[in-house]
């Protein structure tokens, strides 16, 4: 069985998407069977694999609301292993009707249950609110990623965050657990960036991640080109901290063993 892990913060802009796109493809270059689930109505998860929205006939959407059968939506990647559930603008509408239904938070959990047998892990890229589509995503979720850019205002939002992950713990999902909170958009030459590693480290110490993604410009490039870093620039630095991303994520999980010197690179 499958390990669901979501990628959340309603703070837009932390690299959610970003880190969505590469971890699993990273994992799936290591040879592992990856799901992306894109539970954002903006599409950037697909977009950013390869796949044109306006184009997409069936989405999560259609799993959501119509009851559609996830296996025949499923896309598969020009990363080899990596699977895509797509998504568009009609997810905003899932929102407003999902209101009606029994179990409204439940709805994502079921659709996932029906496939997470098939792979070895699923990610579902969440969307920049604290809203019942994200709800969803923590109550399906055996696991949560949080982003935290290395900017000003860092841990602004996280309380609530925090809170909200509490209620759906205690309510909804009793399992979820952190995974990790993620440094994102570092800068080794600014000392803000620095301040911010340190209070994170100092706040969440030993639920932080090790490795940190520093800002590079082949990561906004790449899905200009619908292609995670690795397969853009294989070489790049953005590329390599989701590859150590991915290989600490299962050491973690006791998947794999790497030494210490492999968890970062600067």
């Amino acid at each position: 069985m499958s390990k669901v892990i979501a990628i959340a913060n309603q703070k837009g802009g932390v690299g959610k998407t970003t880190t969505a796109i590469n971890l699993a493809a990273s994992l799936a270059v290591l040879e592992f069977k990856v799901l992306l689930v894109d539970a954002d109505p903006q599409g950037n998860a697909s977009s950013g694999i390869g796949f044109d929205v306006r184009n997409i006939k069936t989405t999560l959407y259609d799993c959501l609301i119509e009851q559609a059968d996830p296996a025949g939506i499923i896309l598969h990647s020009e990363t080899n292993g990596l699977d895509l559930i797509p998504s568009n603008i009609d997810l905003v509408g899932a929102e407003i009707e999902m209101l009606s239904l029994p179990a409204r938070e439940k709805v994502l959990s079921t659709v996932i249950s029906r496939i997470r047998d098939n792979y070895d892990f699923i990610f579902i890229d969440c969307s920049p609110s604290l809203g019942l589509l994200t709800v969803n995503a923590l109550t399906a979720a055996d696991s949560l990623i949080l982003p935290v850019q290395c900017e000003y205002f860092a841990l602004e939002g996280l309380g609530k965050l925090l809170n909200t992950i509490k209620i759906i713990q205690s309510r909804l999902n009793t399992s979820l657990e952190i995974e990790g909170f993620l440094l994102t958009m570092y800068d080794a030459r600014l000392r803000l960036s620095n301040q911010v590693v340190e209070e994170v480290r100092t706040h969440f110490q030993n639920m932080v991640f090790e490795t940190i993604i520093s800002r590079n410009v082949k990561l906004g490039e790449a899905p200009s080109y619908g292609q995670p870093a690795i397969l853009y620039d294989a070489d790049s630095t953005g590329a390599k901290n989701y590859l150590n991303l991915a290989r600490e994520l299962l050491q973690k999980n006791n998947m794999t063993r790497i030494n210490s010197s492999e968890k970062i690179i600067d």
